[in-house]
């Protein structure tokens, strides 16, 4: 069953893009820029947290600062899922992991050291399903800030974002 995703008012929404941009801010510095009383920011927040549309917080790291020279994307063909899964708890050199539609089943974003590094990280997963790897050369945009999504049934003023 799809949820629909909360309405949120301009406050919420400024809050939403302030906190994805610096996790770190202060409520004070949130309720300046923001131009709420703290209580009102620390109450919104809480209120977007337990509704489930801030899920955490997280730091950011500088792979290549932590001698992951090499990103990539892999994807992989059709699998038995439950191997698929069981491989991936195996392999901390995947980021990210997404079973997909389309003519792959997965797709992962992995972190290595170097060129063999690669290889056995892609060894290990074409023991599972036939793949293809794309190194990435640089990264255009990551870590967008997103805001809630434009409803079609609704008109401008109603929305937002």
């Amino acid at each position: 069953m799809n949820r629909l995703p909360p309405l949120l008012d301009a406050f919420d929404t400024r809050i939403l893009a302030e906190v994805q941009a610096d996790g770190r801010i202060s409520i004070a510095e949130l309720s300046r820029r923001v131009h709420l009383s703290q209580p009102a920011v620390s109450e919104r927040l809480k209120k977007l947290e337990t509704g489930g549309v801030i899920t955490g917080y997280r730091a950011t790291v500088n792979l290549a600062a932590l001698g992951y020279g090499i990103r990539a994307l892999v994807r992989a063909g059709r699998c038995e899922h439950g191997r698929m899964v069981h491989v991936l708890a195996q392999l901390p050199e995947v980021v990210n992991a997404w079973n997909v539609t389309g003519e792959d089943s997965w797709v992962f974003e992995i972190a290595v050291a170097d060129v063999a590094h690669l290889d056995a990280v892609v060894t290990r997963l074409c023991e599972l399903a036939e793949t293809s790897t794309s190194i990435i050369l640089k990264t255009l945009r990551e870590h967008q800030v997103m805001l809630p999504c434009a409803r079609p049934d609704t008109t401008p003023e109603e929305n937002p974002a």
